[in-house]
């Protein structure tokens, strides 16, 4: 058994990285000449920026791969202020409760919202509703002002999402599952352990990107700059490929859609066009990281944790800043402060789409304003956008997945984000486990 694995980001990279050392033949393509996908780190100015995910979490499938691959010791811990998450409220970052029980004693909500938050044990459940949105869904079960400044902001700030628009069942399925089992998500949370337990946020020495150029690196059928262009079926049902560098000369038993949904689509258009029609409408934001440095000296804001996010209801010009600086103090020049700002997503599309220009004019006026900035102007200012960022879950993505379980039959999987999660972890686990799955079908 061959199988051909479309696309080198971290899914296509843990897919083979398990396939080879289950013994299975693979061959990797990757248009890009570099492993990763949007795993990106840059040394720019002396500033060690992250273009793509910015930290994660150490999942026991993220900590598994770190440890075959010898990188546990590269590990890098945030900063112990990063515990500490920041909300804009009434103009102001107010700190967020580390934990749900928390949210009774700190007066971040309002008693009304802290009532409504207790009354969530005794409403009723109702029937699960695969098309309820994650804003439907706690607006039923915890009132409006826990979607205002919790669930809008966390949303915008991590998914590039929108509550109102993306589906509970295939966002936060676990949630859902917790009001059918036992009536309550709060009775949920407490039977299934320590409420608010956050897993450890790490980093890598140097940057993230060093998973990928290692995963890469134990590769022995890795074909990097060599993206795929068209794919045919033979008579007997494997399939054969051409790419920029022609085509392969090899039959493969089944492929693998390791590729955002955007760009498999066109190269499901030939075969499979329904389930092309279905992927390619899957919605990708766009998406801006600005890049702003300040003399420590002339921000007056003691920059206390990892970031802050903003409610759409405060009408904020960004959805928020990670304090890169306050989680990572080596990777800026002594004596200064790098905020990264994000700009655009679902609820903020039109931002995304300005001039570079006035996107780091309007940045360096709003954290002037919201954290005390003394200077005229920012010490530095860098840019990085994504003209389409993250899969939204949103009503299209079910066609995706019905699209992808349809094309299981034909020998194709898929192992992708806008399947699996959009999280690293989550694409790591679905690749580890795919691997098995195709590992014992080989055997």
């Amino acid at each position: 058994m061959r199988i051909a694995i479309l696309g080198g980001g971290i899914s296509g990279l843990t897919l083979a990285f398990y396939l080879q050392r289950a013994g299975v033949a693979y061959d990797l393509f990757e248009a890009s000449a570099q492993p990763g996908g949007n795993i990106r780190s840059e040394q720019v100015d002396g500033y060690l920026l992250e273009t793509g995910p910015n930290s994660l979490q150490l999942s026991d499938e993220l900590s598994e791969v770190l440890d075959l691959l010898k990188l546990t010791d590269q590990i890098e811990e945030t900063a112990a202020v990063s515990a500490n998450r920041y909300v804009l409220r009434a103009g102001k970052y107010q700190k967020l409760p580390a934990a749900p029980p928390a949210l009774l004693f700190n007066g971040f909500f309002s008693l009304k919202a802290k009532y409504n938050l207790l009354r969530e044990l005794s409403r009723p459940a109702l029937p699960a509703n695969p098309e309820e949105t994650l804003a439907g869904f706690f607006r039923r079960r915890f009132g409006p002002e826990i979607v205002d400044y919790a669930l809008n902001p966390f949303i915008s700030g991590i998914y590039a999402g929108d509550p109102e628009q993306l589906l509970l069942h295939k966002t936060f399925p676990k949630l859902a599952a917790m009001e059918q089992t036992y009536g309550s998500v709060l009775r949920g949370l407490a039977k299934g352990g320590t409420p608010g337990t956050r897993r450890r946020i790490i980093s890598l020495r140097g940057g993230l990107q060093a998973l990928p150029t290692a995963l890469a690196a134990h590769l022995s059928q890795a074909h990097f700059g060599q993206g795929v262009t068209n794919i045919a079926r033979t008579t007997t049902g494997s399939y054969t490929l051409e790419t920029t560098a022609g085509p392969t000369g090899t039959a493969y038993d089944a492929l693998v859609l390791a590729l955002p949904a955007y760009a498999a689509a066109p190269l499901l258009q030939p075969l499979f066009p329904a389930a092309a029609a279905a992927l390619a409408a899957v919605y990708y934001p766009p998406m801006t990281a600005i890049y702003t440095a300040y003399l420590r000296a002339d921000v007056t804001h003691p920059l206390d944790g990892f970031g802050a996010l903003h409610p759409k209801v405060e009408q904020p010009y960004a959805a928020g800043s990670i304090w890169t600086s306050s989680i990572y103090p080596g990777r800026v020049p002594p004596g200064y402060v790098l905020f990264t700002t994000f700009v655009g997503g679902t609820q903020y599309e039109a931002q995304a789409r300005q001039p570079a220009a006035e996107q780091k004019a309007q940045v360096h006026a709003e954290l002037s304003r919201l954290y005390g900035i003394r200077a005229v102007q920012p010490a530095w200012q860098y840019r990085y956008s994504w003209e389409r960022a993250i899969p939204q879950f949103d009503y299209r993505i079910g066609a995706a997945h019905a699209a992808a379980a349809a094309l299981l039959p034909q020998g194709i999987y898929t192992s992708a984000n806008w399947l699996a999660g959009v999280g690293v972890p989550d694409c790591i686990r679905h690749a580890r486990d795919l691997a098995e799955k195709i590992a014992k079908g080989a055997n």
